[in-house]
């Protein structure tokens, strides 16, 4: 893939993400429990959304204890609340278009909130639609540069049947088509280890550039949707480059 990194200005924010581990294991573990509840099967090797979210839970350092917790709150008696899969879509400062999904037991009260944090940061909350268009949903398992050389990521990623690849400085991206992604992780896994990041998400087909002020807005409007207790991630067509990231750090 060609250009600017469609997924970098999500992965720079990682760090940011770690240093709120207790919350991050909240959300993969919520996660956790829908895998199981939705399809009422609590073995991983029987159920692939499952195998995914512990994937995920491993890839953040949950304890096994937390994961074994999480589906046994799904398979229990009754126990833990029952959460909806809900996506919202609107558009963010710059017209920058936005999509943000959510695991909630309560849709009005996430909805005004994350309706809130729109207009406060200068966006509007949309109708399920309306920005999607300018995505494609899609795989997307993350390395670190130095997991291995382009040559052989490249390599691995297509006897695996990934879609495409980027590497650069900063990492590798490998993008699957959403029915083989978990085919292609467990691939990726076995050729590579563990990845840094795996996850199904939303791929921007344009993006909007944004200069220090826009971004800088951009980002807390991010950073606060992310710190929602319901919301499992956020995606965003936004541009923004290393000199204005550099600048948005001094």
């Amino acid at each position: 893939m060609a250009g600017h990194s469609k997924f970098k200005n999500i992965m720079h924010r990682k760090g940011a993400q770690d240093a709120k581990r207790a919350k991050v294991f909240t959300k993969v573990g919520r996660e956790i429990t829908v895998a199981v509840k939705s399809s009422g099967e609590p073995d991983p090797e029987k159920n692939p959304r499952l195998r995914g979210a512990i994937a995920a839970a491993r890839a953040v350092n949950m304890p096994n204890d937390r994961i074994k917790r999480a589906i046994q709150s799904a398979i229990g008696s009754g126990d833990g609340a029952d959460f909806v899969e809900m996506r919202y879509e609107g558009y963010g400062p710059a017209g920058v278009a936005v999509i943000v999904e959510a695991l909630t037991d309560n849709k009005n009260r996430t909805a005004a909130d994350v309706r809130s944090y729109f207009n406060k940061f200068g966006g509007n909350l949309g109708e399920t639609g309306s920005v999607s268009f300018n995505f494609t949903r899609g795989g997307l398992i993350s390395y670190p540069a130095d997991a291995a050389d382009a040559e052989t990521v490249m390599e691995a990623a297509i006897e695996a049947g990934a879609e495409d690849v980027e590497s650069s400085d900063d990492g590798h991206e490998i993008l699957t088509a959403t029915e083989d992604f978990l085919s292609v992780r467990e691939a990726m896994e076995e050729a590579l280890g563990a990845p840094e990041e795996a996850k199904i998400g939303w791929k921007p087909n344009i993006s909007v550039e944004l200069d220090a002020d826009k971004a800088s807005t951009m980002l807390k409007l991010i950073d606060t949707l992310e710190d929602h207790d319901d919301v499992q991630a956020v995606f965003y067509n936004a541009d923004i480059s290393d000199e204005v990231m550099e600048k948005l750090a001094e």
